[in-house]
């Protein structure tokens, strides 16, 4: 051992102490930042030991009770020392035991003076300090409590106190906080484009400002959930490398009448020092909704904070390098006054995906999974018409979850067919047992979907035909695979969608002579679509190019504020008429389709039986042969 460490090695009482409470110094952090520190009930525990030990064995005197009676005797005896005489005790020593002091009560004795100078003691005075009983009673309890109060506002910091009720609650990050760019967002091209001018503008505004030109005050982002309306936001800002606050509309309103509005006021006062930045407000219909709705009225909190946001951004200049941007899927029940030009000014739609953009997205969101190199992603894209970001993210996780629970060293494309089926129709049911009859009316009902499906013109091929329960209801499905993303459907494609959503129902009733109630879902269906045919799309010659779509009434208005419909009893008849007339015509040219091809239709059902799942190809081949 070296005589540093000699000099290092014996440790203090304290120290001891603290290393055996846990109250050891830890050592700094690597980062070279403040240590952390926790609270601990030792940090009151530790003072109060030292104090008691130090009054026990340094201060403290051994000091006696005794009656008045006992004190008396001891003055007769002469046992008694030097006396200090208080209004309310009497204490003194003993001089026959050294180190021993007594006290007692005084009592109303007229004779006391007398007998301590009868025997010669001596004794003195004191009179109590009303000051200092008020200090001990009082001010250094009062000092304490304020002393333990500062100690723990400090511990929970300034966002805990009462007062922090105003405070704003957005997250702030940072410019290298927010490590997101253009190249993590895909499949939304269009919306990217319309915003490199805020980045642009961000980055170097003198470049607008010398033409004269003004930056858009407020971006609205619009769109339906999970299209990536929050990651683009990020992304702005991401690539402008500015701060970036970021709070949704529904924390700015409490239970307290003005915090809505003070939070408001602090936001932006904030977002005014960390200039150039970005305050992103999710979820704007929370906060945005249009005035005027609540049927009790009333000036209610949200209107009062509804409030100070236009107010705020109406005094708030563009060339301060602030850009305000929200989203919302909702933009219907916003306030006008939010859309006016001045403050939102500009509305980007962050649409679904098409085709090619959710392969892009499927790129990104596979880029850190083992993928099988067989697995083509614009398959897979062109299997989900209709997600989003979020959906296609949530795909690539489950095919990945799939393939580690088989214990696969890559993902592979039968792990994407079934991660479809999954997100589609939901988890299969492999305990749910049927009985025989009823797999045979699924059967048969499935088959004749799947024959119709591919003997009109207009439908989308199929791609998978299937009997396993899946999700609530399903007790089996057929899927079927858009060749293309399409925009807008003709008479005739409504028709054949009409056709092949009856067709379950007509096979049941071919082969068993008998319906069930398994295709309630496909009769609703082929209603809305018959029903929107009539009354939406103005595709019934006998009603004419007129729409009979019910009128829009404001969001929560009593029912009785708008009519329920802007035609006769006569027109809806007539509607209905039309309605019943489509669906009827759909049924018969079903009927004579699964006729004509009876011996299709039992081949199907006796192979579905066996296999539980067929695929598209292996239907064609039999609809060939046959």
């Amino acid at each position: 051992m070296t005589e540093q460490d000699n000099r290092e090695a014996p440790k203090t009482i304290l120290e001891q102490i603290r290393s055996r409470m846990g109250l050891a110094d830890s050592p700094p952090s690597q980062g070279g930042g403040p240590p952390k520190s926790g609270f601990s009930i030792w940090y009151f525990m530790l003072p109060f030991i030292v104090i008691t030990i130090f009054q026990q064995f340094f201060m403290a005197q051994n000091v006696e009770t005794i009656p008045y009676s006992q004190f008396k005797q001891y003055i007769a005896e002469g046992k008694v020392g030097a006396l200090t005489i208080s209004p309310e005790s009497i204490s003194g020593t003993l001089p026959e035991k050294p180190g021993q002091g007594f006290t007692t009560v005084r009592v109303y004795d007229p004779d006391l003076v007398k007998d301590l100078d009868a025997h010669a003691i001596s004794y003195t005075g004191r009179t109590d300090s009303k000051f200092l009983g008020f200090i001990l009673a009082w001010v250094i309890p009062l000092a304490l409590f304020f002393l333990i109060w500062r100690f723990f506002m400090k511990k929970m910091g300034s966002g805990m106190g009462v007062m922090s009720f105003s405070k704003n609650k957005a997250k702030i990050f940072a410019e290298s906080e927010t490590k997101v760019s253009f190249a993590d967002v895909a499949g939304i091209d269009e919306a990217k484009e319309e915003l490199q001018e805020v980045v642009e503008f961000l980055s170097n505004p003198g470049k607008f400002q010398k033409l004269g030109g003004r930056i858009p005050k407020g971006v609205l982002l619009v769109g339906p959930p999970g299209t990536g309306k929050t990651l683009l936001a990020r992304a702005v800002a991401g690539e402008a490398k500015v701060p970036f606050f970021s709070i949704s509309g529904s924390e700015f309103v409490e239970m307290f009448v003005g915090v809505g509005a003070a939070r408001v006021r602090d936001l932006f006062s904030q977002a005014a020092k960390q200039a150039p930045c970005i305050i992103f407000i999710d979820e704007l219909d929370a906060l945005g909704k249009a005035r005027g709705m609540n049927v009790m009225g009333g000036h209610d909190e949200r209107e009062q904070t509804l409030n100070q946001l236009l107010v705020e951004m109406d005094g708030f200049a563009t060339n301060k390098g602030v850009i305000i941007m929200s989203a919302t899927n909702r933009p219907e029940i916003l306030d006008p006054a939010l859309l006016r030009p001045g403050r939102f000014d500009r509305q980007v739609l962050v649409d679904r995906p098409d085709i090619n953009g959710r392969e892009a997205i499927l790129k990104i969101h596979s880029q850190n999974v083992l993928l099988d190199p067989e697995v083509d992603l614009r398959k897979v894209a062109g299997r989900t018409p209709g997600f989003v970001g979020a959906d296609l993210a949530n795909l690539v996780n489950e095919a990945a979850l799939l393939a580690a629970r088989k214990n696969k060293e890559t993902v592979e494309a039968a792990e994407f067919d079934e991660a479809i089926d999954r997100v589609v129709g939901g988890l299969e049911k492999k305990n749910r047992m049927m009985n025989g009859q009823e797999k045979e009316i699924v059967t048969f009902h499935e088959s004749g979907h799947a024959i119709v499906a591919e003997s009109v013109e207009h439908a989308d091929p199929v791609h998978k035909i299937s009997i396993i329960p899946r999700g609530i209801a399903a007790l089996g499905y057929t899927q079927q695979q858009p060749t293309e993303d399409r925009y807008l459907m003709t008479r005739a494609e409504l028709l054949d969608r009409l056709a092949v959503l009856l067709g379950g129902r007509v096979a049941e009733e071919l082969v068993f002579n008998e319906i069930s109630t398994g295709a309630q879902n496909d009769l609703q269906r082929a209603t809305d679509i018959a029903r929107s045919m009539v009354t939406q799309y103005g595709m019934s010659d006998a009603l004419g190019l007129v729409t009979y779509e019910r009128p829009r009434q404001p969001m929560f208005a009593p029912e009785g504020f708008t009519s329920g419909k802007s035609y006769s009893e006569q027109k809806a008849a007539q509607i209905d008429d039309e309605v019943t007339r489509l669906v009827e015509e759909a049924h018969q040219r079903v009927i004579k389709i699964l006729t004509d091809r009876r011996a299709l239709l039992d081949s199907l059902a006796k192979l579905l039986a066996e296999k539980e799942s067929v695929t598209g190809e292996e239907l064609r081949e039999m609809m060939v042969a046959s």
